[in-house]
């Protein structure tokens, strides 16, 4: 997905879909899914299920919202938790800011959070997007990028944290690796740190890159608690029913996951969530309906999925012209009501 950007006509917008979850030390208190465990233990059975998974999970709604600026939708639906969009590097160093301009400590940033728990859900830091550049890249060890990691986290007094990892950083193994190093470290100085990823998808499932990523994260014995699917922006060959195809797509990557975590059907679906961009997407032909996010939320209910999100808070109400044919940044392109995705989203 990309970054917020200020609302201007013609520019569009697309976020990387946040992965998140819970650690076996959460006290229950965002909308994490039960962590999958480690490679050398054995995969979970009826017999050996954690307590967690013996508890009645409930599918949780979590937007993405813009660090810096407020929507006057951000609370629609009650949120579980906020995805707080994005921190990346500021130019070529590992200076975290968020969206790239505002500093990791800024004032207006900390009170614009401090309103978010306050309308009652957690908060989730974001790292990454599809603009600018993930830490991971600019950083020069593994030791310097969890310290940045971790100061963005102390910034928003959060302890869950999303690695939207998308487009070339995809592809860079080095910038993985480094990654995957520096979020072990990090958990291992913050054991109830939740780690999620957000990673393109398609109705077939995840990529050979994201499968890749995921594998690092197993190498460096990285905690992953849920992996967030961006189900959007498929391409020009899939230019029909968006809410079937992230259906498709999760029952895809459903199958990936339990064989890459060793996961059991009930906690490979407890350890996804789904991000849909609603209204017009990036790609001509791709429009996500109120009637697709319904469809999402009744599966994601069926299958016990961790949470459910939209790109973005800031999109979900009708542009002042009605519709549009290219995706804009502060409107869905859709008719709609204000929150209307949301509502449908939080069910």
């Amino acid at each position: 997905m990309r970054r917020f950007l200020k609302p201007a006509a013609g520019l569009t917008c697309l976020f990387a879909l946040a992965t998140a979850g819970c650690s076996a030390e959460s006290e229950g208190t965002s909308d994490a899914a039960p962590a999958a465990p480690d490679r050398s233990s054995a995969p979970p059975n009826e017999a050996t299920e954690s307590p967690a998974e013996a508890a009645e999970p409930v599918t949780a709604y979590a937007p993405y919202v813009s660090a810096t600026d407020a929507s006057g939708n951000d609370s629609t639906g009650s949120p579980a938790t906020y995805n707080l969009a994005f921190v990346i590097a500021d130019g070529s160093d590992c200076a975290p800011r968020w969206d790239g301009t505002h500093a990791i400590d800024d004032s207006a940033v900390k009170s614009r959070i401090a309103q978010l728990k306050q309308d009652g859900g957690t908060v989730r830091v974001s790292f990454g997007g599809a603009l600018g550049k993930e830490l991971a890249a600019t950083c020069d060890s593994a030791s310097e990028l969890a310290e940045a990691y971790g100061r963005a986290l102390d910034a928003a007094g959060s302890t869950q944290a999303d690695f939207d990892i998308e487009g070339d950083e995809l592809t860079d193994a080095d910038s993985v690796a480094v990654r995957s190093e520096a979020i072990a470290a990090l958990r291992q100085e913050r054991p109830d740190l939740e780690v999620s990823f957000t990673l393109p998808v398609m109705p077939s499932g995840l990529g050979e890159d994201s499968l890749a990523l995921l594998e690092s994260a197993n190498e460096y014995d990285v905690r992953v608690s849920t992996v967030n699917l961006m189900t959007m922006n498929y391409g020009a060959s899939y230019d029909g029913d968006m809410g079937g195809y992230a259906v498709t797509a999760a029952k895809a990557a459903h199958a990936q996951l339990k064989k890459v975590f060793g996961l059991s059907d009930a906690n490979a679906w407890r350890g996804m969530a789904l991000t849909s961009m609603i209204g017009v997407n990036d790609v001509d032909g791709e429009t996500f309906t109120l009637s697709d996010a319904a469809q999402v939320r009744a599966f994601a209910e069926k299958q016990e999925i961790a949470w459910v999100s939209m790109w973005s808070a800031v999109r979900d109400q009708q542009c002042e012209k009605g519709t549009a044919e290219k995706a804009q940044t502060d409107c869905s392109g859709v008719e709609q009501s204000s929150g209307a995705f949301a509502k449908a989203f939080a069910g």
